[in-house]
């Protein structure tokens, strides 16, 4: 079985501040904050610290491989604009660093994804 392929170009983007990750299964707050730093119109790369995590279990195990699959939905404060997808990835990257890569549902219009990796700022455009 061949595995799938990154077909979607990816955008490095200049940290996106989010707010209110929460998990659309049982509405549970995952997170209180995090970033978002890179995107493509398939997904998009979301860093999570230790301390914004708001399950005890998360925080003490540093494992938040459960969150694969889930469906999360996250604000973008600077864009007011809420978005949501599924986890496809959740990694301890160090120091209490997680990376969460997250793939966008597929009832989104693809010009909308498209349109949305354009108006995500890269890096040094918000300074």
């Amino acid at each position: 079985m061949a595995a799938e392929r990154r077909i979607a170009e990816r955008k490095e983007v200049d940290s996106i501040h989010v707010v209110e990750v929460t998990s659309l299964s049982n509405y549970k707050q995952i997170a209180t904050a995090g970033y978002i730093v890179d995107a493509s119109t398939r997904g998009f790369l979301m860093v999570l610290t230790r301390k914004d995590l708001v399950p005890k279990e998360y925080r003490n195990n540093l494992n938040l491989e459960d969150l694969v699959g889930q469906n999360l939905c996250l604000c973008l404060p600077q864009m007011n604009l809420d978005l949501d997808g599924r986890v496809v990835r959740a990694t301890h990257i160090g120091r209490g660093v997680f990376e969460i890569a997250l793939e966008f549902s597929d009832d989104i219009p693809e010009y909308w994804r498209e349109c949305l990796v354009d108006l995500l700022p890269g890096p040094g455009e918000m300074g």
